[in-house]
């Protein structure tokens, strides 16, 4: 007779390593398999462009291939013409810096790939989006999303009184952590749209609002209250900072920003540091989203304030005139007219 087995937790923490133990295997043997893929589309792109340069089959080459390849492995996709040329395109924008595939273009997927190179015209630019993808697992409409919003223009660029405040590594990774401007165009609200509408609308899509802040950020709540010597204040939008291990403060101005912003922020980072942040906790963080600021208006404003605080600008809309619109064509129709010409 069989011993019956005791489900206790022993007995599900055992079950629960070794599920975790084959994911991580299973991640492992994607990455080696992609990596794998990458390296040969490579060298198959270094060849392309070595046979070209060294004989006159120019781009008949790659037609020729693609029927080569799909006659001998039906089965495998990836060797159509338009893959193909987007192979050569790829290698010829990587090999002017390197000469092995980069080890962080390895590691995401080839559709990945394809679409920095279709965007991005730098180098550093095209590493930076390999490795943020990376680092916040991006899908690719995902990371569609972040080229589009201009991530590497804004990321770190937030105005702030970080290396006064802050010691050197928290200072650091909390600069990186900020942008400037933040694009909240998924609200689809108007340019006058006031405070509480843009505030209440950030709240309502708080998965599109955690996406732009970035990875790390928990939402704690809005309007959430404090109270000082028995009068309530409410602090717009109060966060967690998992990765910075601190609460941050944001305080949503509709108009331009005023000095008499910073005061008040610094008043609400008193207030949670003594109230909420845990003796675990670092130093809490402010920040001011306003439509706009002059920069040394607001240099002043934080100079010599103790707190950690950043200010930076919000978009709400970069929408195209309605009378524009109806003389562009629109992605669908400059997708399928590039198709129609790669695969001529």
């Amino acid at each position: 007779m069989k011993e019956k087995i005791i489900k206790n937790d022993d007995y599900y923490l055992w079950i629960k390593d070794i599920k975790t133990r084959i994911l991580n295997a299973q991640i492992k043997a994607s990455i080696s398999v992609n990596s794998t893929l990458i390296e040969l589309y490579w060298n198959i792109g270094k060849e392309i462009v070595l046979k070209q340069s060294q004989s006159n089959w120019g781009s008949s080459i790659i037609d020729e291939l693609s029927k080569e390849l799909h006659h001998d492995f039906p089965e495998i996709k990836g060797f159509s013409r338009r893959n193909i040329y987007a192979i050569r395109q790829w290698y010829l924008f990587y090999s002017q810096r390197f000469e092995n595939v980069p080890q962080v273009v390895a590691q995401i997927p080839w559709g990945h790939n394809r679409l920095i190179v279709s965007k991005i015209k730098s180098i550093d630019e095209a590493l930076f989006y390999s490795q943020t993808t990376i680092k916040n697992g991006w899908s690719r409409n995902i990371l569609n999303l972040q080229i589009e919003s201009r991530l590497f223009e804004r990321k770190g660029k937030a105005l702030t009184n970080f290396p006064e405040t802050l010691p050197k590594l928290q200072s650091d990774l909390a600069q990186e952590t900020l942008k400037d401007p933040y694009n909240f165009d998924f609200l689809e609200l108007g340019k006058e749209a006031q405070e509480r509408e843009i505030e209440k609308e950030l709240t309502k899509r708080i998965a599109d609002f955690l996406l732009e802040l970035g990875k790390g950020f928990a939402f704690i709540g809005h309007q959430f209250k404090i109270e000082i010597s028995k009068t309530d204040y409410f602090v717009d939008l109060l966060f967690y900072h998992l990765d910075l291990r601190c609460y941050i403060v944001i305080e949503l101005k509709a108009g331009k920003f005023k000095p008499e912003y910073a005061g008040k922020l610094n008043f609400y980072l008193s207030a949670v540091d003594s109230q909420i942040k845990k003796e675990s906790d670092n130093p809490s963080i402010g920040l001011i989203l306003c439509k706009k600021k002059d920069k040394i208006e607001a240099e002043y404003s934080i100079r010599d304030i103790k707190k950690p605080i950043g200010i930076s600008n919000f978009t709400l809309t970069n929408a195209i005139p309605e009378n524009l619109q109806t003389k562009l064509p629109t992605i669908d129709e400059l997708e399928n007219e590039l198709s129609r010409h790669l695969e001529e």
